[in-house]
């Protein structure tokens, strides 16, 4: 097979048609995330979107495949990239509710104390682990809330051993007082 040089218009289209297919495959990813979620709305127009530029980026493509082979390359690299970049993006969004287990050994009673304080909801368990007596904590919460949650925890406790489970249905989820606010909306972010 015989590529021909690669001159600037193709440069141009390979480097379209990689990132469209990257936002379209990221908007695949996600949606097929909030699918299992259950959220219907969000799924339907991620969907719709995801499709919109599919067939526009296949037609392009499929247009020029016999001429110009090499944008193949630029569309397989931009489905590869979709996929690690919807991931990252979905675990920013944080979406959905989970259920978060801690496990502590002596310190289950402060960690529940100041996730309240937090207000968030935790329920206590007593239990019995191998070398003897543990404190189980049982918390529905957010997804996103887990980004403060888990430093408490791991301040409180750092041997304390923790679960997350996924959450299809929740009949309440009690919400923070106020959560801290991070990332691009913080303004200590210094972004």
């Amino acid at each position: 097979m015989n590529l021909p040089m690669l001159d600037a218009p193709t440069w141009i289209l390979g480097l379209i048609i990689f990132w469209a297919r990257v936002i379209d495959v990221s908007l695949g990813t996600i949606r097929t995330i909030v699918i299992v979620q259950g959220k219907t709305p969000v799924a339907f127009l991620l969907g719709f979107l995801e499709v919109l530029i599919w067939i526009t980026i296949v037609s392009a493509v499929v247009h020029r495949i016999g001429e110009t082979p090499i944008l193949v390359i630029f569309y397989a690299l931009g489905f590869a990239t979709g996929n690690v970049v919807g991931i990252v993006v979905e675990k920013r969004l944080g979406f959905g509710s989970i259920i978060l287990r801690v496990i502590s050994r002596c310190k289950g009673t402060e960690i529940a104390q100041r996730l309240r304080t937090a207000g968030q909801a935790v329920t206590i368990f007593k239990g019995e682990g191998m070398r003897g007596e543990v404190i189980q904590l049982y918390a529905a919460c957010r997804r996103r809330d887990l980004r403060w949650i888990l430093p408490i925890v791991r301040q409180e406790d750092p041997d304390a051993f923790y679960i997350t489970e996924q959450v299809c249905d929740v009949s309440k989820i009690l919400r923070p007082f106020s959560s801290p606010v991070t990332g691009w909306r913080s303004p200590f972010s210094g972004k």
